[in-house]
């Protein structure tokens, strides 16, 4: 590992044309990852969150302001290559013929029938997920509002183990690269001009989920709960299952107080952090989830 690497890399970003933003995002986990950083965290480094507030005692008013101060977002990146796949997850086949992304249309149209409200769907794609998805909404005319349907992910350069340089690949140089993951969201909505037009328009709150993910719809009556509330930040929570085989379970961290999530490493079957969440009020706990 050297200093030439990180050079290498940042060069290589600079001249596709990635945002300053996501260079400096690259070279933060870049610098983590030269100095040994693993992500892993010990139970001894947790304690339980205890008890959530759950969305059956919430009352049933609704903030229709700020709904209709409300984005939809997915993420829409992922190309399902932990199942085999090459193309846009959301695209496959998910129920009585209609995919992720048509399912999740007809979510979007009938909130914003039920409650007259703006409620635009964005995707944040990547570089791989883009064109197909864009093509697959062409027909739904009734879709468009006053905000673009998607902003683009960023990209990075996939790095040699050996020494993390930028790997080379001259015959399908876009193999050279890779998306950031969903933690790209923040720095995908800044670089690209999404999060000022979105601003612009009015709009305050967004709620994020996977595009896969069809039991994740916009509750009502949790943003009412979230806005009176003036929280930055609130994740949904729900009880796992036997079938549930990706994801992990929130806990508090000891030496801060911050709520983390915690998941399992598919190769290796280790506990790593997946995210920090904001100190303090955690999620909703006890949604039902159904497809």
């Amino acid at each position: 590992m050297s200093a030439a690497g990180r050079s290498a890399a940042v060069e290589k970003m600079r001249d596709e044309g990635v945002p300053e933003a996501a260079v400096h995002a690259f070279l933060y986990a870049y610098d983590q990852l030269e100095a040994g950083a693993t992500g892993l965290v010990s139970d001894r480094e947790l304690e339980p969150i205890g008890e959530l507030p759950a969305l059956d005692d919430l009352p049933d008013a609704v903030d229709a302001d700020a709904l209709d101060r409300t984005v939809v977002i997915k993420l829409n990146g992922g190309l399902g290559t932990s199942m085999g796949m090459r193309g846009a997850k959301s695209l496959i086949e998910a129920k009585d013929g209609s995919s992720f992304l048509e399912v999740t249309v007809r979510q979007v149209l009938a909130l914003r029938r039920r409650h007259g409200a703006r409620l635009p769907l964005v995707l944040m794609n990547s570089f791989s997920t883009r064109d197909d998805t864009l093509r697959a909404l062409q027909s739904s005319t009734d879709l468009m509002v006053d905000v673009p349907l998607d902003f683009l992910q960023n990209r990075e350069p996939k790095l040699r183990v050996d020494d993390l340089s930028p790997v080379a690949w001259p015959s399908d140089p876009g193999l050279e690269w890779c998306p950031p993951g969903h933690g790209d969201l923040y720095t995908a909505l800044v670089a690209g001009g999404m999060l000022r037009t979105m601003r612009e328009r009015g709009y305050e709150y967004a709620f994020v989920s996977n595009s896969d993910n069809l039991g994740a719809v916009l509750e009502p009556r949790i943003l009412t709960w979230f806005a009176a509330r003036r929280l930055p930040f609130a994740m949904e929570a729900v009880t796992g299952t036997a079938s549930d085989r990706k994801g992990g379970h929130l806990a508090r961290r000891r030496a801060d107080g911050r709520l983390v999530l915690r998941e399992v490493h598919p190769a290796g079957g280790r506990p790593m952090l997946g995210a920090e969440y904001v100190r303090g009020r955690p999620a909703i706990l006890g949604r039902a989830v159904r497809a």
